[in-house]
């Protein structure tokens, strides 16, 4: 079909799917953290209803749509973010099973429903608003870094309040923030039940934390074996070659 791209804009490879998203490196790009969530959180196979908030352009609920016939619903506050997951979802003639949603997480649910949804997933602003970190970034790539417009505790709560009793929020987070996010599930019905951290390689501090909690769950956490991005060699190690670019 023909495609149009605004800008900057170009049209990349989804790696280990033969799928297409547009990007844009000062608008938005997906990373690997997006990758990483779409591969750890559970999915149905063939039936269901999954809901991924904060989408940014698109890249999970286009990931998790080689792994699930499940329905699918991305939702994003930014305007533009929204309008290239769009055109992604259209190019990709995905239409069927995957819907772009411009809203605020913030009561989502008050649109879509309440309790109805299997799984849902959630990549949050990492950092606090009056982080000073990245003061510079243009306001496309501050919203979706900062919780300028959504914290940790709105996001969680969305996410609750979204989910059937017994479905299943997953999350990707910084480490610094696992008691924050912990509490946070606990206080709006989500019992963590997976964890697992992400680190650059062997030595090295954890940098990424992925977790996912059942709705009304008991309490029963593992903890996952450790995943490490790079080996010693510089390059990726062999599962997350496999993550990104499928088995060879």
């Amino acid at each position: 079909m023909e495609l149009w791209l605004r800008d900057d804009e170009r049209l990349d490879y989804l790696l280990a799917e033969e799928l297409r998203i547009i990007q844009s490196p000062s608008v938005f790009s997906f990373s690997l953290d997006a990758v990483l969530l779409s591969r750890f959180t559970y999915v149905p196979i063939s039936r269901g209803k999954i809901v991924d908030l904060c989408t940014g352009n698109g890249a999970i609920p286009l990931f998790l749509s080689a792994r699930t016939k499940a329905e699918i619903i991305g939702i994003e506050l930014q305007e533009r973010l929204a309008d290239m997951a769009k055109r992604s979802v259209q190019y990709n003639k995905l239409d069927s099973q995957v819907m772009i949603k411009q809203a605020d997480v913030k009561g989502i649910a008050t649109q879509i429903g309440f309790e109805k949804y299997d799984v849902v997933t959630c990549n949050p602003p990492y950092f606090p608003a009056h982080e000073a970190s990245d003061k510079n970034l243009k306001e496309h790539l501050a919203i979706a870094r900062h919780e300028i417009h959504l914290t940790l505790d709105e996001a969680v709560r969305s996410a609750s309040e979204l989910l059937k009793q017994g479905g299943k929020a997953a999350f990707v987070h910084r480490p610094g923030r696992l008691l924050d996010i912990v509490t946070a599930m606990r206080a709006n019905r989500l019992e963590p039940k997976r964890i697992r951290f992400v680190y650059p390689k062997e030595g090295k501090e954890a940098n990424t934390l992925l977790i996912e909690g059942i709705k009304d769950g008991k309490p029963d956490l593992k903890i996952l074996p450790p995943l490490y991005v790079y080996g010693e060699n510089g390059e990726y190690t062999e599962e997350v070659k496999e993550l990104l670019y499928g088995k060879e």
